[in-house]
């Protein structure tokens, strides 16, 4: 697991979100399918059909009733270089799971173009803050391949979708202070968050040079913010707090993505690393932010999804459920999207009110 370390202040009621957490699962999560590569087709791309698509993140356009998907393909696997596609489908070819066998078009819209995701593209988080559609990748910079540096290995950056030109531009590299966080051998698992109070964070899971995993909270300071300038700007995050620190039975958690929001709180969704098996499973956390804390409200005291479907368990990863996108589509219904067993897009519908009530069993304030 790493070296347990407080290198960061704890989150108020981690201790005891910790002390209630189980290892048990409650599945509440309905599979409707899965889209598997050999069914998209790339208009803008030479090679029409990728090797695997996963890890798809997804907004729901109420207008046209349609699922706009985001995911990670793969063409290759000599350095398994990542991209990511978008892609729409229709919300009732979930609700009917047509998607087990339909065909899907898209178009490439996020590839290797800077030195920060010069060795692929990954795990996009899609999300509207103050109404306009962000994106948070994990970015394989140019010191992925080398052996002889082993720090920012991958860093997140953040495009910003452009509604005149239709389409997504490279805004943000989120870097983190060598005095606060140390030597940083990875950052993924991340995207940003608009308190009620106006206060900027970013949830993310740095990997620091002690092979310690932290599921992070960090304020953004009011002067870097998310103002546009030029076209890549890199913003330095200086604090952090270890909202959950993984369990005995774990060996790292990371964020997937937020869920919905509950009054001033947000509901998002956690993945675990198993330690004895090396499964990933998904639980759910309640969290109040502001300026001056923050505060886990909930946890559900056992996992919520885990890899069951032969599609979940058998691919390029076994035994892998990895959330990236959930949306609203019904006064209780939660699409959720996630990459089965790191080859296919998995589909999932949660019902809030079943997601509520295991929060509710393992609720601190």
């Amino acid at each position: 697991m790493g070296v347990e370390r407080l290198r960061f202040p704890e989150a108020i009621g981690a201790k005891e979100a910790r002390e209630i957490r189980r290892y048990e699962t409650e599945d509440i999560v309905t599979r409707f399918g899965v889209i598997s590569p050999e069914r998209i087709i790339l208009n803008n791309y030479p090679v029409s059909n990728p090797a695997s698509i996963f890890n798809a993140s997804v907004i729901y356009n109420h207008e046209d009733d349609t699922l706009r998907i985001f995911a990670r393909v793969i063409f290759g696997y000599y350095m398994y270089v990542s991209s990511i596609v978008g892609i729409d489908v229709p919300l009732n070819d979930v609700l009917n799971r047509y998607v087990n066998i339909n065909r899907y078009t898209g178009n490439m819209i996020i590839y290797p173009s800077t030195r920060y995701d010069v060795w692929g593209a990954e795990d996009p988080r899609v999300y509207e803050l103050n109404g306009k559609l962000y994106m948070t990748y994990v970015g394989r910079t140019i010191n992925y391949f080398n052996a002889m540096i082993r720090r920012n290995r991958t860093i997140p950056i953040t495009a910003i979708y452009d509604d005149d030109l239709r389409t997504w531009i490279k805004r943000f590299v989120i870097s983190l202070s060598p005095e606060v966080f140390g030597e940083v051998i990875s950052n993924k698992n991340a995207f940003f968050h608009l308190s009620p109070d106006g206060s900027l964070f970013f949830l993310h899971r740095p990997h620091l040079s002690d092979e310690s995993f932290h599921l992070v909270a960090s304020l953004v300071s009011d002067d870097e913010g998310l103002v546009v300038r030029g076209e890549l700007k890199e913003i330095v995050i200086d604090n952090g707090i270890d909202v959950l620190r993984p369990s005995d039975f774990e060996s790292k958690l990371g964020w997937a993505v937020p869920v919905m929001r509950v009054g001033d709180s947000l509901i998002a969704l956690v993945h675990a690393v198993d330690k004895y098996g090396v499964v990933y499973r998904v639980f759910a956390v309640q969290l109040k932010f502001s300026k001056d804390e923050i505060i886990v409200e909930a946890v559900t005291p056992r996992y919520i999804m885990e890899p069951r479907t032969p599609y979940e368990v058998v691919g390029d990863r076994p035994l892998v459920v990895f959330p990236c996108g959930a949306t609203r589509v019904g006064d209780d219904s939660i699409v959720v999207t996630y990459g089965a067993a790191d080859y296919m897009i998995g589909f999932g519908v949660l019902s809030i009110n079943n997601l509520l009530r295991e929060l509710d069993r393992g609720r601190i304030y």
